[in-house]
């Protein structure tokens, strides 16, 4: 593990129970990260969607790829990352390809598209157990805190 809870915190503005970073296992450079979110079966949004069998919805997975994305965008650009921005996604082109269900270790890679100043394109990938769950391209602006 490269960077845990606490230092993701330190970057990502989302917190319990909307934070779906557990941990980060890889950094390559400001061009790769690969993230890690444990699905639990306790998570809050397993109650309605579907009881009886469980399923994650597809806009947290992308949200769990867009949280990664900021944290490979937290790489490129430190000075802009450090001063808390706000991130408001743009547009999304997604692929969902098998389920989620609790219990489910999503392994999510977003890789660097286009990275400025103010503005972020990445591919995401996720995977769980070596199959492809869901796969996008993300794209979302950064704003300075307040803007």
């Amino acid at each position: 593990m490269l960077w845990d809870k606490e230092k993701i915190e330190s970057v990502l503005p989302q917190r319990e129970p909307f934070l779906f970073i557990d941990e980060v296992m890889e950094i390559h450079g400001d061009e790769k990260i690969v993230a890690v979110k444990n699905v639990k079966g306790d998570e809050y949004y397993f109650r309605g969607h579907f009881p009886g069998k469980p399923i994650m919805p597809g806009v947290l997975i992308i949200e769990a790829m867009a949280q990664a994305s900021i944290l490979l965008y937290s790489l490129a650009k430190p000075e802009i990352a450090g001063a808390k921005p706000d991130y408001y996604m743009g547009k999304v082109k997604a692929e969902f390809l098998i389920p989620v269900y609790p219990g489910d270790r999503l392994v999510i890679e977003a890789i660097k598209v286009k990275i400025l100043d103010y503005a972020v394109i990445t591919d995401c990938v996720i995977y769980v157990k070596d199959e492809i769950a869901a796969k996008a391209n993300l794209v979302f602006a950064v704003r300075k805190n307040g803007e």
